[in-house]
């Protein structure tokens, strides 16, 4: 797998029926080590080892239904009042990030309201803070840390 534009972390990694698998540390699995699952699980230890997210306030893969269809979210942090308060969503590095790619994150905010959306492909991250009353968005440098 490449170098992302995050910190290197070790991750345990093992090869099954000719496919690398990824340990998920929060879902206590192991997944196949596809390049999107590789920024996803870059993004949850940036989260937890820099930003201090706690990890119980961290899901992946979060089911939600818009539209009568169910939909995931990548990764999911909540407040600690059990609110969504951020969403990530996650592409392959090789993947361009586009409109598209926040018109999908918005579509799920409509459902989440969560305060923050970050879209990256590991490569490059886009940072935005929800302003409700406008419905629109606000680009930021980074993501804050938790308080």
């Amino acid at each position: 797998m490449i170098n992302l534009n995050l910190p290197n972390y070790k991750f345990k990694l093992k090869s099954s029926e000719n496919k690398t698998l990824i340990f998920d540390n929060l879902r206590k699995k192991y997944f196949v080590l596809t390049p999107e699952e590789w920024v996803r699980q870059h993004f949850v230890q940036y989260l937890i080892d820099e930003k201090k997210y706690p990890v119980s306030l961290i899901a992946l893969e979060k089911q939600l239904t818009i539209n009568n269809r169910k939909k995931r979210t990548d990764i999911l942090v909540f407040d600690a009042d059990g609110n969504p308060d951020i969403i990530v969503e996650c592409k392959a590095p090789q993947i361009q990030i586009t409109q598209a790619t926040f018109d999908q994150i918005a579509r799920y905010n409509l459902k989440l309201k969560a305060n923050y959306l970050i879209v990256t492909n590991g490569l490059t991250h886009f940072y935005c803070k929800m302003d409700f009353e406008k419905e629109t968005y606000i680009f930021l440098k980074e993501i804050p840390a938790y308080n």
